[in-house]
């Protein structure tokens, strides 16, 4: 909250855009550059908290095992990533609202939403081998069991993958990833070392439950959607000197939409109860379709394990939970699945 203020009405973002503006001139590069500029603020400042995060609580606990190398490595990547396709439709979505007319919106919406959806396609096969590296399941065994319960779910995958997650940390994880065949299955190696083989396949048939609920497809569209609504009041607000006035900087295309970029999440943070809540619904939803096709008791099970492993809190605080847990408590989630 501190350094959004001193951002807006402490007059430092102003500062910035004044100083680009001199040095650029008004146009698209100066839009580029100031959104550089807040995204390096943003990061350094919270660059502290995430070291400590990561080298300090992480190393505690003994999960990390992401070295000084390999944390810069990725850092590099994901800014060039950062660089290759944020820049390209930042450039667009600068372009769109200028050119557009009053419904410059509808317009960014269709960028982005089509941006998006190229990106969940591109992401399982492209981008993440750029940091993980992914191998066919070998284990047999495990392979007859996994294939025999997607034909059950009636789950058409690309192939059943194993990523190296070991090298950066001990948690475990399972998850299918891309649209239509190209869907592919992925286990961290940490998940096949710490599970039993029929563990594993409850775990799966979890991640599965959310495939037959489609509850992806309805996040897209619920983000899709709202979205929308964002950027058609970002089209109301641009027009209004109180909203540049207010956070004391001078108006233009790109410092709105950077404001309103900036000061949205706080006004969203009302709202977290119900996005958490909708999201700790689904988990129940997979949970009861994974007992379905699955014993409750390799589920709960492999739950145990994995809360135990991952030192989460079984009894987390009610207030807390309600506005930032996506998952239910592990003691609510094991009742429903002994049916208590």
């Amino acid at each position: 909250a501190l350094p959004l203020l001193a951002l807006t009405v402490g007059g430092a973002l102003g500062a910035i855009d004044g100083a680009l503006r001199g040095l650029l001139g008004p146009g698209h590069l100066h839009g580029l550059a100031l959104f550089a500029a807040a995204g390096l603020i943003g990061f350094v400042v919270g660059l502290p908290a995430s070291l400590y995060r990561t080298f300090v609580i992480e190393v505690r606990f003994g999960f990390n095992k992401l070295t000084w190398p390999l944390w810069l490595a990725d850092l590099a990547k994901g800014a060039l990533l950062t660089v290759l396709i944020g820049g390209p439709l930042l450039l667009a979505v600068l372009w769109l609202m200028d050119a557009m007319g009053r419904h410059w919106w509808l317009y960014v919406w269709l960028v982005w939403l089509g941006t998006n959806l190229l990106l969940l396609f591109l992401y399982p096969t492209l981008i993440a081998p750029l940091f993980n590296k992914f191998t066919p399941l070998e284990d047999a065994a495990l392979k007859e069991r996994i294939e025999a319960l997607l034909a059950r779910c009636g789950f058409a995958s690309s192939g059943l993958f194993v990523m190296d997650g070991s090298k950066r940390s001990a948690h475990g994880n399972a998850y299918f990833t891309g649209f239509g065949r190209a869907k592919r299955i992925v286990f961290f190696d940490t998940l096949l070392a710490k599970l039993a083989p029929q563990e594993i396949e409850a775990v799966l048939a979890h991640e599965l439950g959310h495939f037959r609920h489609r509850h992806v497809a309805k996040r897209i569209a619920l983000s899709a959607a709202l979205s929308l609504a964002f950027l058609w009041l970002l089209g109301q607000l641009l027009d209004q000197p109180w909203f540049f006035a207010g956070l004391g900087v001078e108006g233009g295309t790109a410092m709105g939409l950077l404001l309103f970029s900036m000061v949205l999440p706080v006004f969203l943070f009302p709202l977290a109860p119900l996005t958490s809540g909708l999201s700790r619904r689904h988990e129940y939803e997979a949970d009861a379709y994974a007992a379905q096709q699955t014993a409750a008791a390799d589920l709960v099970a492999a739950l145990v394990k994995l809360y135990r492993d991952n030192a989460a809190t079984l009894t987390p605080d009610p207030l807390h939970s309600l506005f930032h847990d996506s998952h239910p408590p592990a003691s609510r989630r094991i009742a429903r699945l002994k049916g208590g």
